[in-house]
C-alpha cells in the first residue's frame, strides 16, 4: 500500500509539473489581466504617467450618459452592435441550416462540397477583409458584376462602404458569410447525431420533407441553434477587426461598434486618461455577454 502511495503521489506531482507553466501563462495573461482592468475601469490614466487618478464609477457614468464626448459615440457603437447581434445569427441559422440539410443528403462529392463551404471560416481573416474591401470598392467586382447584368440601379458610385446607407449592413453580410461555414458543420454533426430511425418513423406517419424538417428535424437540432447563436453573439459583441480593416467605423462613424471605440478610446486619444473609459466600456460588454449567454441557457433548458 506505501509503494502504490508513494506511486500514485509521484503521478500526482509530475502531473501538476507538466501544467504548473500554463497555469502559470493563464494567471498571468488571463486573472492578472482581467483583474487590471477592472481596477483600470475605476481610475483615469494615459498610460504613460507614474500614478492613477482614482475616481471611482465616474468612468461608468461618463461612457453611460454624463460626459457628450464619450456617452453619444458609445450609445451609437452600441446600436451598430446591437444590430449586428441580431442580424448575424440570423443569418448564419437561415443560410447554414439549408446548405447543411443539403450537404447531408447528397452522396456525390460530399467531402469536396463540404470543404468548399467551409473554406471561408479557416481562410485567414485580414487576407479575406481585404480581399472583401477590393470587392466592394466603387470601381471593384461587385459594381462592375452588377452594371454587367444591367443592375446598374443597384451599384453604389461611392462604394457600398462608402455609403452610409449600405456600410453596415455590407459589413454584417460578410460577417454573416464568414460565420456561417462554423454553423453548417455543427448543423451537419447534429443532423449526423439524430436516429434514421426517428426519420423513418415520421415518413411512415405520412410527413413530408418539408414537415418532418420543421417537426422532426429543428427540435431536435435546438442545441445546435443555441450553440450557433451563442457563437455568433460572442463574435459580434467582442469582434473588431473586420470593421477596424475594412472601414475603421466610417463613414461618419455609420460602422462603429463597441469594441472598435474600446480600441479607439484606449489608444487612438493621444494623452488623455481615457485607458479607464476604455476598461469600464470592455467590462460592460463583458457583462453583456454574460447575461446573454445566461439567457441563452435558460432558453435552452426551458425547451429541453
Amino acid at each position: 500500500m506505501e509503494v502504490k502511495r508513494r506511486r500514485r503521489t509521484r503521478e500526482a506531482l509530475t502531473g501538476y509539473v507538466f501544467i504548473l507553466p500554463a497555469a502559470i501563462f493563464f494567471a498571468v495573461l488571463g486573472v492578472y489581466t482581467l483583474g487590471y482592468s477592472l481596477l483600470l475601469s475605476f481610475a483615469r490614466w494615459n498610460g504613460f504617467s507614474p500614478h492613477w487618478t482614482w475616481v471611482g464609477i465616474d468612468n461608468y457614468l461618463d461612457v453611460l450618459f454624463r460626459d457628450p464626448n464619450v456617452a453619444p459615440y458609445v450609445l451609437d457603437a452600441a446600436v451598430h452592435t446591437l444590430f449586428v447581434m441580431i442580424a448575424v445569427p440570423i443569418l448564419a441559422v437561415v443560410a447554414g441550416l439549408p446548405v447543411a440539410l443539403a450537404l447531408n443528403r447528397i452522396t456525390f462529392l460530399r467531402t469536396t462540397l463540404r470543404t468548399v463551404f467551409f473554406l471561408p471560416y479557416v481562410t485567414t481573416g485580414i487576407a479575406v477583409f481585404y480581399a472583401w474591401t477590393y470587392v466592394l470598392q466603387p470601381q471593384g467586382s461587385l459594381n462592375f458584376i452588377l452594371e454587367s447584368l444591367g443592375l446598374g440601379t443597384l451599384a453604389q458610385p461611392q462604394g457600398f462602404l462608402g455609403n452610409p446607407a449600405t456600410a453596415l449592413p455590407t459589413l454584417i453580410a460578410v460577417m454573416a458569410w464568414s460565420s456561417i461555414p462554423i454553423a453548417i458543420l455543427l448543423y451537419l454533426t447534429g443532423l449526423q447525431a439524430i436516429d434514421p430511425a426517428v426519420l423513418d418513423a415520421a415518413k411512415v406517419d405520412g410527413a413530408t420533407g418539408l414537415r418532418t424538417t420543421t417537426s422532426v428535424i429543428w427540435p431536435l437540432l435546438r442545441p445546435i441553434t443555441a450553440a450557433v447563436v451563442l457563437l455568433n453573439l460572442r463574435d459580434a459583441l467582442q469582434g473588431f477587426q473586420m470593421f477596424l480593416l475594412m472601414t475603421n467605423g466610417g463613414p461618419g462613424g455609420h460602422t462603429n461598434v463597441l469594441g472598435l471605440e474600446i480600441y479607439k478610446q484606449a489608444f487612438f486619444k493621444e494623452l488623455r486618461p481615457t485607458l479607464g473609459i476604455a476598461s469600464a466600456i470592455g467590462w460592460l460588454l463583458f457583462v453583456a455577454a454574460i447575461l446573454l449567454a445566461l439567457v441563452n441557457v435558460r432558453m435552452l433548458r426551458s425547451r429541453t
